[in-house]
């Protein structure tokens, strides 16, 4: 086993020298089976490892990631698929999944665009279902306690053998303290071992306090994936998964907004106007996912523009109305929503309420918090003050 790993380069071509390695000269947690693993692969990789690792402490289930960038496009907990959901999220060709291919599938399908040449993290063996998605998926690599023979082999097909495939330990610990450099000065703290569990959701503020075990679940989803996600952050979660994730604001009711506009995309792929769009035959996923993301969004006149739509479609798609696209998220109910951090405005209950968040986690502690709660007392949700803070830099 060796202690220090070393690396092509650091975030950018010109950051050399650059490695991983052990400051006690203990031995690396990780094994690489295939590829060669970037800088920044390795920071989505552990940072995707802690967050599926938590996650099936706290649901119980198989979870996965997907990083880009250091923050997750999306993550989830393998229950099982709607026939919609197998749909919109391009595994409807490939009958059962496993529990833990379930969770890949949510976490890659959430927000499609954010999960291109993704990386993953997978809390359980990779199996031969699993492996079956990411296989045809575009991805920089996945890191999971270990895989399946047959598994193994399906993944080390992609890239022409190049596909990035890290084996960690799971019984690996790190050390209470963590440090890094900036700018050549060290910067040292205790690491965020803070337990996230149904505890977090006991302090109920508003005057409607029902909180199904799904919107638990789904609350502490949220918060676990705000954990690993960098400031400030806003995530949505419905069904065992995060549908939106705004990561890095400086505005929170930014993130809010950024957030719920992908927790919206998640819900409008699944109206039938898009579900049955007629793509040309050929397209490929990523193609049809560009297409669909404009087709919801400002640039659908772009996307059906003469001479536009006959690259991708059989026939000309019907203009999705705004007023089509109000009336199908308006039926959206039940959505978790965590931050964070408090909520410093009301602003951020009023979009909330657009996507169809009915409970909400958050610190608390705003001198504006009696209007925060007043808001969500208007609206009839559930919120939590969990008291705890979840910045991640």
């Amino acid at each position: 086993m060796m202690n220090e790993l070393e690396l092509k380069y650091g975030c950018n071509p010109n950051q050399k020298p650059s490695k991983i390695f052990m400051r006690d000269g203990s031995a690396l947690p990780i094994k690489v089976l295939s590829g060669k693993p970037g800088y920044i692969n390795f920071l989505d990789a552990f940072n995707g490892w802690q967050l599926v690792k938590e996650l099936k402490e706290a649901a119980g289930l198989p979870a996965a990631a997907s990083f880009k960038h250091v923050s997750p496009a999306g993550a989830a907990v393998g229950l099982p698929l709607t026939d919609t959901l197998a749909k919109i999220y391009w595994v409807d060709d490939l009958g059962e999944l496993s529990p833990l291919a379930s969770a890949y599938a949510r976490a890659r399908g959430a927000d499609r665009m954010s999960s291109f040449g993704d990386f993953i993290s997978l809390s359980d063996v990779c199996d031969v279902s699993t492996a079956r998605i990411i296989k045809r998926e575009v991805s920089d690599g996945v890191i999971a306690p270990g895989y399946e023979p047959e598994a193994l082999e399906l993944l080390k097909q992609k890239k022409n053998g190049g596909y990035n495939i890290i084996e960690i330990d799971p019984a690996y610990t790190p050390m209470p303290v963590e440090t890094k450099d900036v700018f050549g000065i060290t910067f040292q703290q205790g690491r965020n071992e803070l337990k996230i569990d149904k505890s977090c959701l006991s302090n109920i503020v508003t005057e409607q306090r029902e909180m199904p075990k799904q919107a638990q679940m789904d609350l502490l989803i949220a918060l676990i994936t705000l954990k690993y996600t960098q400031s400030n952050s806003v995530c949505y979660a419905k069904g065992g998964q995060a549908i939106g994730i705004g990561a890095g604001q400086q505005s929170r009711v930014h993130c809010t907004r950024l957030a719920g506009q992908k927790a919206d995309n998640w819900m409008l792929r699944q109206c039938p106007k898009v579900l049955n769009l007629p793509f040309a035959d050929g397209i490929k996923r990523a193609d049809r996912d560009n297409a669909i993301d404009n087709y919801i969004g400002e640039e659908s006149m772009d996307v059906l523009a003469e001479g536009a739509w006959q690259r991708l479609f059989k026939s000309k798609p019907a203009l999705f109305t705004a007023g089509e696209k109000r009336a199908w998220l308006d039926q959206m109910d039940h959505v978790a929503l965590a931050s964070d951090a408090f909520f410093p405005f009301g602003d951020n209950i009023e979009r909330a309420r657009k996507s169809g968040v009915k409970y909400i986690a958050q610190p608390g502690g705003s001198v504006r918090d009696d209007n925060v709660i007043a808001c969500c007392n208007r609206y009839g949700m559930t919120m939590a003050f969990t008291g705890i803070r979840l910045f991640h830099h």
